[in-house]
C-alpha cells in the first residue's frame, strides 16, 4: 500500500534539542555553562524521557513541559549549576524556540510537492509544539500537529499512535512514521505503521521486541523513502 502521510517526531527529529544549552552558552556571560553546555543538553534529555516512560508506567501524567522543568532541574544540580535562577529561565525560554535540523524544511517542502500529508506527533505540549513550529517557520509545511495531551499518556503507548487514523482517516500502512528516538520508531512498529529512524549520533539500536524498518543518518533522504 503507498505511503499517503508523513509522521514526524518532534524533539530531536525535527527540532534539535540541544540548542537552547548550546544558544545560551554561546552567549558568552556564563562561564560555567560554556564549559559543560554539552553535558548539560544530554543529561537534560535523558533525564526528560526517563520521567516520561516513568510516567507513563505508574500513570502519573503531567504534560511535557513539566518534565522538560524536572529533567533541567537534575541536570543543573548533577552538574553544580543549579545556584544560578537567570541560567535556569533562559534555558528554558530557549528550549521554547528550539532550532530546527538544516534540512527539515526543505525536506517538508519536498513532501508536500509530492502531494504528502504530514504532521507531527509528539509527547510534546500543545502550546510548547506551537512554539517551536512557529519559531522554526515549519508552519505551511505540516497538516496537523498531534500531541500526546489529547490522550493523556506518553509514548509508546498505542493510544499515542491511535492518533493519527483518527485524523486522517487512514490506515497504518498508509503512514510512514520518522522518529530520532529508536524506541519510538520501535513501537509505531509494533503499532503496524512503516517506520524510519533517524539515526543523527550512530547509536546501537535498541533491544526492543521490533525494530525500525528503515534506518538513515539525516532527513534528506526521506522524501525519496516516502516515495518508494
Amino acid at each position: 500500500m503507498p505511503i499517503t502521510t508523513c509522521v514526524f517526531d518532534a524533539y530531536g527529529t525535527l527540532f534539535d534539542v540541544a540548542a537552547a544549552a548550546r544558544l545560551a552558552a554561546q552567549e558568552g556571560h556564563d562561564i560555567a555553562l560554556a564549559d559543560q553546555w554539552q553535558k548539560l543538553a544530554e543529561i537534560w534529555r535523558d533525564k526528560q524521557l526517563q520521567y516520561t516512560w516513568l510516567r507513563a508506567i505508574t500513570q502519573e501524567h503531567c504534560d511535557f513541559w513539566q518534565v522538560t522543568q524536572d529533567g533541567l532541574d537534575f541536570a543543573l544540580e548533577a552538574l553544580s549549576l543549579d545556584k544560578n535562577d537567570a541560567r535556569r529561565e533562559r534555558l528554558l525560554q530557549l528550549y521554547w524556540e528550539l532550532q530546527a535540523y538544516d534540512e527539515v524544511p526543505d525536506m517538508l517542502f519536498r513532501l508536500k510537492e509530492m502531494g504528502m500529508k504530514t504532521a507531527i506527533l509528539s509527547n510534546g505540549s500543545p502550546a510548547m509544539l506551537d512554539a517551536a513550529v512557529a519559531s522554526a517557520g515549519l508552519g505551511g509545511y505540516l497538516d496537523a500537529i498531534l500531541s500526546v495531551e489529547r490522550v493523556g499518556v506518553f509514548k509508546p503507548n498505542s493510544r499515542v499512535y491511535d492518533l493519527v487514523g483518527q485524523h486522517f482517516n487512514c490506515v497504518s500502512q498508509e503512514v510512514l512514521f520518522v522518529s530520532a528516538n529508536g524506541w519510538d520508531a520501535a513501537g509505531a512498529t509494533g503499532y503496524g505503521f512503516e517506520t524510519a529512524w533517524v539515526n543523527r549520533n550512530n547509536i546501537p539500536l535498541d533491544r526492543l521486541p521490533h525494530r525500525p524498518k528503515h534506518r538513515l543518518n539525516t532527513l534528506h533522504s526521506l522524501p525519496k523513502l516516502a516515495q518508494s
